[in-house]
């Protein structure tokens, strides 16, 4: 799908006092990009780009660089998220319906440590920069969420799927593969996504609390962070639910570590990312054992992949080559997206697809869209919430409904609070 250029962008970005808190400078309709306390939060809309099929992200990165080319930055902070700016997501599926998207805000304001900018981008040459006080000043009362029920899911249908898996797997048709359920919800009244927000980043500090495009959640994994040349993947794959007792958790991390099941799915899951960087980078380096990530949900295996490009390639450009990792797919991967589409029965959406912020330079950060919500953009009062587990040859169907529900907890939870 192609769309138009928009004439040359005017861009400045200036150093401003810290704010207290982030998402409170944020209006409705916003992005958010947030993890523990820092990050960026942007609202308006000064250019757009849609892409759909299998050449979303191919799309986007044409239409980016075109972008780019042209504009005019005056940039006077220099860090990670200043200057020309643009977020994103994209569906997981290339036949889904979402699509994908890239939106050029017109202001963002971002903090890292003890430094805080603002960005102005305009689409009619003017470079004036209003106060930020001015820029500022809207709305930052948020009311509570609605009551909402949500629907409990289709135990039947989930355990049929991961019991079929299981056997196709047996049976030699493919290693691994990650099926995802989604449930309903619905609000009295229209849901404030900046309520949704407080409440993820409050609970989840280490994940990122992001909302692009309706899609609004707290993920814990990086899919590519791409920083002057360095190229950062935390991949995530095998999972645990903590009992909240300290020493019994310790034991339940180190029965993770060992579980045969658990580490065979995080092998796939990091070869597959591995293998995309060793052929875009001169040196790459996989620790030789997982950790083990804590969350308040879950305990993941955690590895941190890293390498050094060995050539210009963009974060775009690594996303359409490692999305989809067996973390939200499968091993092989065609084999494993086929049989999501026989098995899943549910479009995606841009659940589990790349959601996250490309700059001018093609840096950017960019994470699997997991743990998430998507808010429908026809009613405010209704919501998907995704949960997704991987399959392997010795996962039982209880056991992977009770780890789908742990990761439907954190958008259950902000969806209960008041606050």
């Amino acid at each position: 799908m192609q769309a138009a250029t928009p004439g040359p962008l005017t861009v400045r970005t200036v150093a401003i006092d810290p704010p207290e808190d982030l998402l409170a400078t944020m209006p409705v309709p916003g992005i958010s990009w947030i993890r523990r306390g820092e990050g960026m939060v942007a609202w308006g809309e000064v250019a757009r780009f849609d892409s759909a099929g299998a050449g979303r992200i191919d799309q986007a990165d044409a239409w980016w660089r075109r972008v780019t080319r042209h504009a005019v930055v005056r940039d006077d902070v220099h860090r990670a998220g200043t200057g020309l700016i643009a977020f994103g997501s994209f569906a997981f599926a290339d036949g889904s319906a979402a699509g994908g998207s890239l939106v050029v805000p017109r202001y963002v304001v971002g903090l890292r440590g003890d430094e805080a900018w603002l960005t102005v981008i305009s689409e009619d040459g003017h470079a004036a920069m209003p106060a930020f006080g001015d820029v500022a000043a809207h709305d930052t009362q948020v009311p509570p969420v609605p009551a909402v029920t949500i629907d409990a899911g289709d135990r039947e249908a989930w355990s049929s799927a991961v019991a079929q898996a299981v056997e196709r797997i047996g049976a030699g048709e493919l290693e691994k593969v990650v099926l995802a359920r989604a449930v309903e919800a619905r609000a009295e009244g229209p849901v404030d996504v900046r309520s949704l927000l407080t409440t993820l980043a409050a609970d989840y500090p280490s994940c990122w609390t992001f909302h692009v495009d309706g899609l609004v959640g707290a993920t814990p994994e990086l899919l590519a962070r791409v920083d002057h040349g360095l190229v950062t993947s935390r991949v995530l794959a095998g999972t645990i639910r903590p009992t909240g007792d300290e020493v019994a958790d310790l034991a339940h991390a180190a029965a993770l570590a060992r579980s045969s099941k658990d580490r065979e799915e995080h092998e796939y899951a990091v070869r597959s990312v591995t293998q995309v960087l060793e052929s875009h980078c001169g040196s790459v380096n996989v620790p030789e054992e997982p950790s083990v990530l804590h969350l308040p949900n879950v305990m993941h295996l955690a590895t941190d992949v890293t390498g050094v490009l060995s050539h210009n390639a963009s974060a775009l450009e690594l996303l359409r080559e490692l999305h989809p990792s067996a973390a939200v797919c499968g091993t092989p991967t065609l084999t494993a997206a086929r049989v999501i589409d026989e098995l899943e029965g549910l479009d995606r959406g841009r659940y589990a697809g790349p959601v996250g912020w490309i700059n001018a330079a093609g840096d950017g950060e960019w994470c699997i869209g997991l743990r998430s919500a998507e808010l429908s953009a026809e009613d405010p009062t209704r919501l998907r919430l995704f949960a997704g587990c991987g399959i392997v040859a010795a996962s039982e169907p209880d056991a992977e409904w009770a780890e789908s529900e742990a990761k439907l907890e954190p958008m259950r939870r902000a969806l209960s609070s008041r606050v």
